[in-house]
């Protein structure tokens, strides 16, 4: 089962997390369900990028990206080479390492 590190943020994590899951789990389930309380306004749909993540190390063990997510990335606020939406991951075999931007492009944070 692949091990995901979450890299310390100063709301959703404020010292980081170590969480193991189960090999095709989407990323976004995985983090809400062990409590790092990602925003997803969309409900995991692919409609926008409030789950935006960088994926620090791993990145070529997940499956590829589509072209609607990629769409959707371009408009993430700090996006970088190895950005992707959490809810489009599926997580592999191997470990990664992910870091969640400070901010969204919401206005408002969605309480789930």
């Amino acid at each position: 089962m692949p091990i995901i590190t979450i890299l310390p943020h100063a709301q959703l994590c404020p010292s980081g997390k170590t969480i193991e899951v189960e090999e095709g789990k989407s990323l976004c389930e995985a983090l809400v369900e062990n409590e790092v309380e990602i925003e997803h306004a969309c409900e995991m749909s692919c409609a926008c990028t409030t789950c935006h993540v960088v994926v620090r190390q791993g990145f070529n063990s997940l499956n590829e990206s589509t072209d609607d997510e990629e769409d959707l990335l371009d408009a993430a606020w700090g996006l970088e080479a190895t950005s992707r939406l959490s809810c489009q991951v599926k997580l592999g075999e191997q470990d990664i390492t992910i870091e969640i931007p400070k901010y969204t492009i919401n206005h408002a944070r969605e309480n789930h």
